[in-house]
């Protein structure tokens, strides 16, 4: 049995924590937040709990469907058709299953059969290891072609990634394709999952149970250091001072790593440095009326700085209409400083833009949430980056979200990698 600190309480440092305490192990969680959660955490939106940022499920996510069943709380669980579609110079599209792309007008016979030839092959693919040298424009333009490249996510890549677009991973946006893609009750029906209550449901559910099962949830504790000696981990120290332990699972965000394990050789720290990392600014609007129909609309307008919207609404029922708008951005970009009044006004713009009968009036409240380091940008041969979840440091594993690659971040990752690094203690 070991003594273990799991470093960050997040889903997947709650799930970490659950496994270790179901395998024996004396378990104490570290989170600088006051609650639990972390991108998965809830907040008041003016009396409705609801996630920071925008969680679904999908038909693949079996480490979830497990975990909830763990737990006791499968039935929460409920599915809803969804649709996705695209708003294009001005006019809104359907898309998302075979006929709306026959009647996509932008697009020739030709372009229509080979986008819908790739995006069925990658949906049916096993591994993406023939394409993990590639970036993800030479992919869609190989085997859809230039023009529905061009048409349906140049601007999507540029307005999340910035600098970075042209040198994203091909295998990290086909796996995303695929998810979604097989996310389905048939070939017409896209079927997305959520937890009544919302992602907090699962966050109780498992702080709960750490509890219960004698670990120790020590919210608002921030780790400075992870201290060793020797080559093996010692502990961990905090504002409260030091506290050993045999075995420390890091899930904090890959930019502080670095600063939290001085031991680490320069070489080391480095390769964590060398990873990089985009911010996130969430609009959060709710409203009276609907924006859509859809769970997610795309956005590829010349008028609108923003990639899409997510209308949560559609897919957990609510009594207001919920829009995520996320902002994906370097910290170099000039709208990393902008204040909130100044996102709230944009997005209220975009979504009269999406939908002009919406008037101010519309408008119930607004909530805009910031995170510094919020999605990493996996680059072709992006593993080959990472330095080993098991470090040089014996008893010390890390892992992020990055470590999902190239799976996206999401909660049925987080699980899988939780358990993995657990079974290696």
């Amino acid at each position: 049995m070991a003594k273990l600190a799991v470093i960050g309480a997040g889903a997947m440092g709650l799930a970490a924590a659950h496994y270790a305490l179901k395998a024996g192990h004396d378990v104490a969680v570290y989170e600088v937040d006051t609650q639990p959660g972390g991108m998965a955490a809830h907040f008041d939106f003016g009396g409705l709990s609801i996630e920071r940022y925008y969680h679904f499920i999908c038909k693949s996510d079996q480490p979830t469907f497990d975990l909830l069943a763990e737990l006791g709380i499968a039935g929460t669980l409920k599915w809803r058709t969804t649709s996705m579609g695209y708003f294009i110079d001005g006019k809104h599209y359907r898309w998302g299953d075979p006929l709306a792309l026959l009647a996509f007008p932008l697009l020739g016979p030709i372009d229509k059969l080979r986008l819908g030839l790739q995006m069925f092959l990658t949906t049916k693919a096993r591994d993406f290891q023939s394409i993990e040298h590639l970036d993800a424009a030479t992919w869609f333009k190989r085997g859809a072609g230039e023009k529905p490249f061009n048409v349906l996510w140049k601007r999507l890549l540029d307005l999340k990634f910035f600098e970075y677009a042209d040198n994203v991973s091909a295998s990290w946006i086909a796996t995303r394709i695929r998810r979604i893609g097989n996310s389905r009750q048939s070939l017409m029906k896209e079927q997305l999952g959520y937890l009544e209550g919302g992602s907090e449901t699962l966050v109780q559910a498992l702080a709960a149970d750490i509890t219960r099962h004698g670990g120790g949830l020590r919210l608002g504790t921030k780790v400075e250091e992870i201290v060793s000696e020797d080559g093996r981990v010692t502990g961990v120290r905090t504002a409260q001072g030091f506290f050993p332990a045999d075995a420390v699972i890091c899930t904090a965000p890959t930019p502080y790593v670095a600063g939290l394990v001085p031991a680490f050789t320069q070489s080391t720290k480095d390769k964590y440095d060398a990873i990089k990392n985009i911010g996130v600014v969430c609009v959060m609007l709710k409203l009276k009326r609907p924006v859509t129909r859809h769970f997610w609309l795309n956005v590829n307008d010349p008028t609108m700085e923003i990639p899409g919207i997510i209308e949560f609404s559609n897919l957990r029922p609510l009594p207001d209409t919920v829009v995520y708008i996320p902002y994906y951005m370097p910290h170099s970009h000039p709208k990393w400083g902008w204040t909130d009044a100044n996102f709230v006004a944009e997005t209220m713009a975009c979504v009269r833009h999406l939908n002009p009968a919406l008037t101010d009036a519309d408008l119930i409240d607004t909530h805009v949430g910031r995170l510094r380091y919020a999605q990493p940008v996996c680059e072709p041969d992006f593993l080959d980056k990472l330095p080993p979840v098991k470090t040089e440091i014996a008893g010390l594993q890390v892992a992020d979200t990055c470590y999902y690659y190239p799976e996206d971040r999401g909660i049925a990752e987080s699980i899988r990698f939780a358990k993995r690094m657990v079974d290696a203690l």
